[in-house]
């Protein structure tokens, strides 16, 4: 309650556990081994071979090693309580790694499309057969991680990020694969640098995707499932409640959204039902209808909207 205003605060707390992404963290490790292997593998095969395809492959795991190492080094600051200085600790430290995944993936991508249009235009031989072993053996290993991340690439855009480089991957396995069954049976050896155009051109688009929801997050837009013209006519409906004004929602990491509202009440209905009683029917009409675990509002009577903006002219 502020001094000399009729006002009234309250907060709900995003859970104790840490961010979404902290309880994917051993998940995250065990694809990051499996990443950094066949890594190593594919970038013997693709010397071997003289497949750029692999080659590719193999680069884009090494991108995949370092977006995993950034995503588990984010969820450790992430996850570090708040401070005096930093109210919400470090949490957004997720976000800037998905952002890094992105300026990388975009680099990846267009290397691997630039290399792909230099075969083209020098063609060379490429063996067939070893591609197909290595290509299954970083197949099997890529559906094993994308099974690890499934379930929280839902939750977190940390773990999305590597989610959606790990299934990169797996498609660019079966371009190899598939380039190497084509180059045994035709002879046509332009299908290996045309799997490696496909991996290319596979990277770019969702790594955009990822990129546009990581910049709403940093530049504060709403939640892209909280419908504010929507919340506000929820908390409009509310018995007493006779305007709603400075309504902000915004992410501060995956997993947590917070909104805050300065809601004016009518000072007979105000008086009649009470502050406490008030701010759990706010708080009870938001957590039936939208998901947001950190929740301000700031209660006023009539007229003083106009009575502060008085004050700051």
């Amino acid at each position: 309650m502020g001094a000399g205003h009729d006002h009234g605060h309250t907060h709900t707390h995003a859970p104790a556990t840490g961010t979404a992404a902290a309880a994917y963290r051993g998940r995250l490790r065990v694809a990051l081994s499996i990443t950094l292997g066949v890594m190593a593998v594919e970038i013997v095969g693709g010397l071997l071979a003289d497949s750029l395809a692999l080659i590719a492959d193999a680069a884009h795991m090494a991108t995949d090693a370092l977006g995993l190492g950034m995503a588990l080094l984010a969820i450790h600051f992430a996850n570090r309580p708040p401070s005096a200085n930093r109210t919400f600790g470090l949490a957004r430290a997720e976000i800037l790694a998905a952002l890094a995944n992105c300026l990388l993936l975009l680099g990846v991508g267009g290397y691997v499309l630039y290399e792909a249009v230099q075969r083209f235009l020098t063609p060379a031989p490429t063996e067939a057969g070893l591609m197909i072993w290595f290509g299954a053996v970083g197949l099997v290993a890529n559906m094993i991680s994308l099974t690890l991340l499934m379930r929280g690439q839902a939750d977190s855009l940390n773990v999305r990020g590597a989610f959606l480089e790990v299934a990169a991957d797996a498609l660019g396995s079966v371009a190899v694969i598939v380039s190497a069954v084509v180059i045994l049976t035709t002879g046509w050896q332009t299908a290996d640098p045309v799997a490696s155009l496909a991996i290319g051109l596979m990277i770019v688009p969702r790594t955009v995707k990822l990129l546009r929801e990581t910049l709403d997050v940093l530049l504060e837009s709403a939640p892209k499932d909280v419908d504010m013209a929507e919340v506000r006519s929820h908390l409009l409906a509310l018995d007493g409640v006779q305007d709603v004004h400075d309504l902000h929602a915004w992410t501060i990491t995956s997993g947590m959204p917070v909104l805050s509202a300065h809601v004016v009440v009518d000072s007979d209905a105000l008086n009649a039902i009470g502050h406490e009683k008030m701010l759990h029917e706010l708080q009870g009409c938001l957590g039936d209808h939208f998901d947001v675990e950190h929740c301000t509002f700031q209660l006023e009577p009539g007229g003083h909207a106009e009575h502060e903006a008085r004050l700051c002219h």
